[in-house]
This record gives C-alpha cells, structure tokens and sequence, in this order.
C-alpha cells in the first residue's frame, strides 16, 4: 500500500464552506454505551481520539430525536434535553480541539425493534404500523404525529448548529422512520405520505430535509445517508431502475440535501449491472451521476466480508484499498466511510496514509463489546 496509491484519499473537500482535511468519514456505528442516552467522557475522548488521528470528517453514531418512541434500545444518545446537549457539547469541542470535523447523525428508528430485548415506554410509531410485510409493530402515525416528528427533526438540527457541530446527517436508511416512508413494505399510506410510486412516498423524507434546512440555514452541510437494502430485507431495492433512483433522490437534494450518504453492503458492488455491466457504478456513483449531489461511498472499506457478518460474530482481515482508490480517483464518488476498520483502529488513517500494511489489524467482533 504505498502512498501514491491513496494519495486520492488524502486530497481536501470542500461542502460549502467546511474543508475537509481528506476523503475520509467515520460512518455512523450504534455503539449502546451513552447511559439514559447522555454522552459522557468516554464518548467524548472516542470521537476525539479518531479527530487527533486525522479523520478527514466523523459521523457520530445515530442520535435520536425528541419523540416518545424514537428509539429503539436503552442506551442510544439523544439529541435533545439539557444533559445529552451539554454531552455533546464536550464531544463537539473535544473533536475541534483535535483539529477535526463533526456532524451528529439525527434519527427516528420507527418501528424496528431492538436486538437486545429493551422496548420504549411507548408504543412506536411508523407510516402504518409496520416493521416491513406482514409485520406489524406499534401504530400508524397521525398527521399530527407526522407534523410533530418533522419539527423534532428539525429542533434536533438546530441544535446542532447551536453547539457548532460542522455538519448535520440524516438517517434515511436501513429500514428506519424515514426509510419505511420509502419503502412500499412498510408504507401502506393512503393518504399524501404514501402512493404507488417511490417518488410519493418520499414526500415525508423531503419535508423532514426542507424543515432541517430552514432550521440550520443555507450554509451549514447537510447529509442523508440512504440505502436499498434493509436491515429487515437485505435483498430489498427501492429503485430497481436509474430513473426509478433520480425520481427518488433528486426532490430530497432540491429540498436541501448537499451530500447523499449511500449505504452498500459492499461498495464495490455494481448498482445496475444491466445497465453498465459487472464493473459499473456503485450506487454512490449513480447517485451522484443522476443528482449532482456530492456522495459518499460505503460498505466493506478496508476489510474482508461485510459488516453484517460481524453481527454473526465473524472477523474480517484487512484488505488492500486498489479498487476503491481507481473508482475515488475517476470521481465516481466523493468521500469514503469507513465503519468497523475505524471502530477497530482509531489510527487506521495514518496507517493508510504511511503504508503501514503489517499495523492493519484484523477485525473482531469483540471490538463493538468497547470504546476504543
């Protein structure tokens, strides 16, 4: 791995007006360890750890919003309420100290359940009452309940402008709330949040993304992360053609979206080989080719096997970055995140970025078990 060959990954990018040191994002990763959803010390110096080691910008683990039932497990920071503010003020400022960038992943995880047995107080919330097909969990929302859950998207985004976080994600993907929205499985909506066209049923994310725009002004990045698969349907697909992805992605980019977060399971993958064949674009190439939109890639990078397996208790080796530098360097997409290579390493980029391939270090499950 020599330096000229990730010399792509080490270029500045700029998202309006926040430059990037480099290419490299810390993708979002659920970590459980924020108690009653207050960040503390040790999420503070973890983030802060991956900044001084020159993470070009970090994505926190998801964040959720102020709804009674927006998350789905115990310990998931909130991002709402004067304790979990005041954490995330000492993350934000730790992470400036080092000289990185930060932007909070903002989320509703819907009707999707937790893997460890916990369940809100309340019940929860979908476009109809639906974990995907034939599975149902919670109620269906109102369009009061709609109404609401858009303003805390939006109060939710405002305060992270208020903490000087540099930008704002939206969690659009993986078969959470706005992704059930999305996806015909969970959304059986009669009324203006649903329809038999992925374009309709997108309505709701676009609100969501014009509400956090007005919230945070013209000149503060905002991402969305978005996916095909779902953590309910790996194989599902909302757009199984290109005109199908345009119709869904190009209104959420014109009502504020800068970047587009597009989660592959392995980012190598062609979105639409019957389109351009076996070696075509990944869907962050797509989506930005359709959109115009600044994308970023993600799924696999740096590692053997995907990042499910490791829910199965696998490991992964590290992997050469050969593929991933020719498809950066032909501008297929902008920006990399990369997941549980980070979530292993905080010196993975300088590791990277010196050639040091005999300090790469394997995988292993027993890595989410810890803040690293």
């Amino acid at each position: 791995m020599s330096e000229a060959s990730v010399d792509p990954l080490f270029q500045p990018f700029t998202i309006k007006g926040v430059q990037l040191k480099n290419r490299i994002v810390m993708a979002p990763m659920t970590r459980l360890f924020t108690a009653k959803g207050v960040p503390g010390e040790a999420n503070a110096a973890y983030y802060r750890r991956r900044a001084e080691a020159d993470v070009g910008l970090i994505i926190s683990e998801g964040t959720v919003v102020d709804r009674p039932a927006s998350r789905n497990e115990q310990n998931i920071p909130s991002f709402y309420g004067d304790a979990a503010l005041d954490g995330w003020r000492s993350v934000i400022d730790g992470v400036h100290a080092a000289g990185g960038k930060m932007g909070p992943q903002i989320w509703h995880t819907g009707a999707t359940r937790g893997r460890y047995g916990w369940a809100p107080g309340s019940p929860t919330e979908s476009p109809s009452g639906l974990n995907g097909p034939g599975d149902a969990n919670g109620k269906a929302m109102t369009d009061e309940d709609i109404a609401d859950t858009v303003t805390a998207f939006a109060n939710a985004a405002a305060h992270a402008k208020a903490l000087g976080f540099d930008v704002v994600e939206l969690h659009g993907a993986h078969g959470y709330l706005i992704d059930q929205f999305f996806w015909s499985g969970s959304n059986a909506r009669t009324d203006r949040y649903g329809g038999a066209t992925l374009a309709e049923r997108s309505r709701f994310a676009s609100e969501v993304v014009a509400a956090v725009r007005a919230a945070i002004g013209p000149d503060m990045p905002l991402l969305l992360r978005v996916s095909q698969w779902k953590q309910q349907d790996y194989h599902a697909r909302l757009a199984h053609t290109p005109a199908e992805m345009q119709a869904w992605l190009s209104p959420l980019v014109a009502a504020g979206v800068d970047v587009l977060h597009c989660s592959q399971r392995r980012f190598w993958e062609p979105e639409f080989a019957d389109v351009d064949g076996p070696e075509g674009l990944n869907f962050a190439g797509w989506a930005k080719k359709l959109t115009g939109a600044a994308t970023i890639a993600v799924g696999s990078v740096g590692l053997s096997g995907d990042f499910l397996k490791a829910f199965a208790g696998e490991s992964s080796s590290p992997v050469g970055l050969d593929q991933l530098m020719a498809r950066l360097e032909r501008n297929e997409f902008d920006l990399v995140a990369v997941g549980r290579a980070l979530l292993n390493d905080p010196d993975w980029v300088s590791k990277v970025r010196t050639g040091d391939a005999a300090g790469m270090k394997p995988f292993s499950p027993a890595a989410m078990s810890e803040l690293l």
